[in-house]
C-alpha cells in the first residue's frame, strides 16, 4: 500500500517534471540557470512553482481569524493596510531548486525536440553476460514465481474438476499449480561511442561564443549518453596548432593567434586511429568555430580530410559556426558547397543562445 506522503510526493514531482518541460526551450537556451551538476543529476531553479503557506500576522492586527469579520473581507491582508515602501523584516519568496535525472532530462529534449533514438553503427568487443527470462517452467525458486501464470493454471484446475464456485470465487493454488519464470543466459555486446569536441580559441572567438559552445555540447552529452551504456569524451583546442586537453581547459583557453582548422581535423583523426576502431565504436566529432579560417588552401586540406579519411570511421561530422560579435567567416559556407546530408556531414549556423535549441535538433535528428 503506498502511503498518502508517497503519493504528495509523487505528484509533485511530476508537477516539477511539468514545469521542466513547459519551460525547456529556456532551459536549453540558457546554460547558466543550472545549479550544481554531479554524474547523473542536475539541480534546476524553479520559480515558478510556489508552495502553499500559512502566513501568521501580528497579534495587533484584526480581521478574519480574529473576530467575527465582515462579508468580502480579503483573506491574506487587512482591509485597511495597504502595501509599503522601503526595507522589511519578513523573508521573501525562496526560489524552489529540484533535482532532475539526466535520464530524465534527456527524455524531456527527445520529446521536445521530436529526436529519433540512435541507431548505433558499431559493437564493442567487450561483453557482458545478461540474464534474460525467456519461458516459464514448474518447479524454481519462490522469488521467481510468475503470480499471473500460477492463478491461471489454478482456475484452469478448478474449472476443469468442478471445484470452481462462482458464488464464491476463491481461488487456491496447490503445488502442481506453481510456474516460474525460467532463464538463460546471453552474451550481449556493449555499445560504445565516443565524442570528440573540436574547439576554435583563437582570439576571434569571444567568451561568449565559448559559453555557446559549453551549452550546446551539455544536451549533445545529456543526449547520447541515455543512447549509449558507454560513452567517452575527448576535447580539442585549436588556433593555428591544435592539443588535445581536459575538459576544464577545452571551455576556459583562450589563445591570441590565427586559425588553422585543419589541424584540429588531423589531431581528431590520430586520436580516432589510435584508439577507437570504427568497426567497434560510434564516433560523433563535433567541431565548433566562428567560421574564419587561415586560408583557402586550408579549406582544401580540411575538405580532404574529412572526405578521405574521417567520414570513411565517423557516424556523422558535426560543425557548428558561432556568430560573434564580429559576425562569422565562410567555413560552414565551404562545408555546405562541398558535402551535402547524405555525406552524413551536419552543419549549424549558432547566431546567440536562442539558436542552440535548432541547432541541437540540427545536429541530434537524424538519428545516425
Amino acid at each position: 500500500m503506498v502511503l498518502k506522503i508517497e503519493e504528495d510526493h509523487n505528484r509533485f514531482k511530476n508537477i516539477v517534471k511539468g514545469k521542466i518541460r513547459k519551460e525547456l526551450k529556456e532551459y536549453i537556451t540558457h546554460g547558466e540557470i543550472f545549479g550544481k551538476q554531479g554524474n547523473d543529476i542536475v539541480s534546476i531553479p524553479i520559480p515558478q512553482i510556489e508552495l502553499p503557506h500559512f502566513k501568521y500576522d501580528d497579534k495587533q492586527m484584526t480581521g478574519v481569524g480574529q473576530g467575527d469579520g465582515d462579508i468580502g473581507t480579503p483573506i491574506g491582508r487587512s482591509a485597511d493596510k495597504q502595501g509599503s515602501s522601503g526595507a522589511g523584516d519578513s523573508p521573501g519568496q525562496h526560489i524552489l531548486e529540484v533535482e532532475v535525472s539526466l535520464y530524465d532530462l534527456a527524455n524531456m529534449l527527445g520529446e521536445e525536440l521530436q529526436l529519433p533514438k540512435v541507431q548505433p553503427k558499431g559493437k564493442k568487443n567487450i561483453t557482458e553476460l545478461k540474464d534474460r527470462y525467456t519461458s516459464v517452467r514448474n518447479v524454481g525458486p519462490e522469488s521467481l514465481r510468475n503470480f499471473k501464470r500460477t492463478f491461471q493454471q489454478a482456475l484452469k484446475r478448478q474449472v476443469a474438476s468442478g471445484s470452481y464456485n462462482k458464488k464464491n470465487p476463491l481461488v487456491i493454488p496447490e503445488r502442481r499449480d506453481k510456474r516460474y519464470k525460467s532463464w538463460k543466459t546471453i552474451n550481449k555486446p556493449e555499445t560504445s561511442a565516443v565524442i570528440i569536441y573540436m574547439m576554435d580559441v583563437s582570439g576571434s572567438m569571444t567568451d561568449e561564443q565559448k559559453n555557446i559552445v559549453r551549452i550546446e555540447s551539455f544536451w549533445i552529452d545529456t543526449w547520447l549518453r541515455s543512447q549509449y551504456k558507454e560513452i567517452e569524451s575527448r576535447y580539442i583546442i585549436h588556433d593555428s596548432e591544435a592539443k588535445e586537453v581536459d575538459r576544464d581547459s577545452f571551455y576556459h583557453t583562450r589563445e591570441s593567434g590565427g586559425t588553422k582548422i585543419s589541424s584540429a581535423y588531423q589531431v581528431c583523426l590520430d586520436i580516432i586511429l589510435k584508439n577507437y576502431p570504427f568497426e567497434e565504436w560510434n564516433i560523433y566529432p563535433f567541431h565548433f568555430s566562428d567560421g574564419d579560417n587561415w586560408s583557402k588552401d586550408d579549406d582544401a586540406t580540411c575538405i580532404k580530410l574529412i572526405k578521405n579519411n574521417i567520414l570513411k570511421v565517423c557516424n556523422m561530422f558535426c560543425y557548428g559556426q558561432v556568430q560573434g560579435i564580429y559576425g562569422a567567416g565562410n567555413f560552414k559556407r565551404v562545408l555546405d558547397d562541398n558535402f551535402n546530408i547524405e555525406d552524413n556531414v551536419i552543419t549549424s549556423e549558432i547566431v546567440n543562445k536562442e539558436a542552440i535549441y535548432n541547432s541541437i535538433k540540427d545536429f541530434l535528428g537524424k538519428g545516425k
